[in-house]
């Protein structure tokens, strides 16, 4: 499709006919009696043309278009974008709708093509998912418009330069909530937690759902109410969780197209919003060769939202995390027993051993969960069929360095320091079973 002036555009049909006619005239020099068939299809072509550009440029009608994004979008997650698009022409049009997608993302291929009749109105929907937080910068939504003759366009453009802030998971957020306060825990993939004991405060009696302890039904509410009934019992409330985030070079690593770094912003959001409705307090902190982005554990209403600006302007940098300065931090600024999530990722023993006196330090006053992540690149290298002496070893290799992260997680049970070694994609569940095992069994 080639420009002609402003907005006006010649379309592929142009010429498609246009090299038709012109390779007849150079035929009609050995076969002259199709000349005057050649030159009447020319004027014919010439009046189409300009009854094709009456019909799109003169006659009454236009066409409308909008772009409906969301305030913000969640990252790492599928966001919905809206394409509504109004035809007002006394005719049927052939529309191409393109989009200018922020760069992030690198598709610069989107198009739809559809008809609309006289009046109608239709809906278009696609989804994007980002992988960065930040600010992303949408161009303009450019409708071209033919007539059925499809021998020139017009363009349409609206919605110039929309932005929109890419921040932290809010959708997990949401999704994960609900599942916590689900009694169908086991069917998301999340693990049922038995109770130790009732030395919890009673809240209240209530039909028995999918996933209740059966220890507790109450037989004499059941007779009384002819279905089973349930003592639900209220967990201790008000405990400090505190999220860190190691932001040092080891959380850069990208998997799924997310960040280590941007894999742990995730969960934070998600369990201090789980923390929050369990009526604990979250906070949180990161580190690298500073400690810094601290946000003191409360339970306020405003809580969740300085949490979520907190970590959406986090970055990593590519230093050598100082544990170090880690444990200094924690035993000046937490007075109180506290359960700390420290997000970080340990490749190899050595690197661990580096720094597990500061983490025994940390975890003779409070509890301490090191969460750190399977590398699930080499777990997929090592499960191909080897077919070469060179894949044999390089294998070798992979499969070392997955027996040294479980030699890892011994390593910090063996110091009664709790670890959660977990696939990128599963950071989140597995964060939730912990935090919920902890709660369940009276750890805190």
């Amino acid at each position: 499709m080639k420009k002609l002036f402003r907005n006006k555009y010649l379309e592929k049909r142009f010429f498609i006919v246009l090299a038709i006619l012109v390779l007849g005239f150079v035929l009609s020099y050995l076969f002259s009696d199709f000349l005057g068939v050649l030159e009447l299809a020319f004027y014919l072509f010439i009046i189409a043309i300009l009854v094709d550009f009456i019909l799109v440029f003169a006659s009454k009608g236009s066409i409308v278009g909008e772009r409906i994004i969301p305030d913000k979008f969640s990252n790492g997650d599928q966001n919905p974008i809206t394409i509504r698009v109004l035809n007002s022409y006394l005719f049927t049009v052939g529309l191409k709708v393109l989009d200018e997608i922020p760069h992030q993302f690198q598709k610069r291929d989107f198009e739809i093509k559809t008809k609309l009749t006289k009046g109608e109105q239709k809906v278009f929907n696609y989804e994007l998912r980002p992988v960065e937080r930040g600010e992303y910068a949408f161009g303009n939504l450019n409708i071209f418009v033919t007539s059925p003759l499809k021998l020139v366009s017009k363009r349409y453009t609206f919605n110039s330069q929309q932005e929109v802030p890419v921040y932290p998971s809010f959708l997990q957020l949401q999704k994960y909530e609900l599942m916590a306060f689900s009694n169908r825990l086991m069917e998301f993939g999340l693990k049922k937690i038995r109770r130790i004991g009732h030395t919890m405060e009673f809240e209240q009696i209530k039909e028995y759902v999918q996933g209740d302890d059966i220890r507790n039904i109450n037989w004499k509410a059941t007779a009384k109410k002819n279905q089973l009934m349930v003592n639900q019992f209220q967990d201790e409330k008000s405990q400090p969780i505190y999220s860190i985030i190691d932001k040092g070079r080891v959380m850069k690593m990208p998997f799924d197209g997310l960040s280590l770094l941007d894999y742990a912003i995730n969960a934070t959001l998600v369990i201090s919003g789980i923390a929050i409705k369990k009526q604990d307090k979250a906070g949180m902190f990161a580190f690298s060769n500073t400690v810094e982005n601290r946000v003191v554990a409360e339970r306020r209403s405003a809580q969740m939202n300085l949490i979520l600006e907190t970590l959406y302007k986090m970055q990593t940098n590519f230093v050598e995390s100082d544990y170090s300065r880690l444990y200094v931090d924690v035993k000046r600024n937490l007075n109180h027993r506290s359960l700390l999530l420290l997000y970080t990722n340990f490749e190899t023993l050595d690197a661990l051993h580096r720094q597990l006196p500061y983490l025994q330090a940390i975890s003779k006053q409070h509890l301490l969960v090191v969460i750190f992540f399977e590398n699930t690149e080499l777990t997929k290298f090592a499960a191909q069929k080897a077919q070469t002496s060179q894949q044999i070893f390089e294998q070798t290799i992979a499969e070392k360095f997955m027996y040294e992260k479980k030699l890892i997680v011994n390593e910090l049970r063996k110091y009664g320091i709790q670890t959660i070694l977990t696939k990128p994609e599963n950071l989140t569940v597995n964060t939730i079973n912990k935090y919920l095992e902890i709660k369940a069994r009276g750890l805190l």
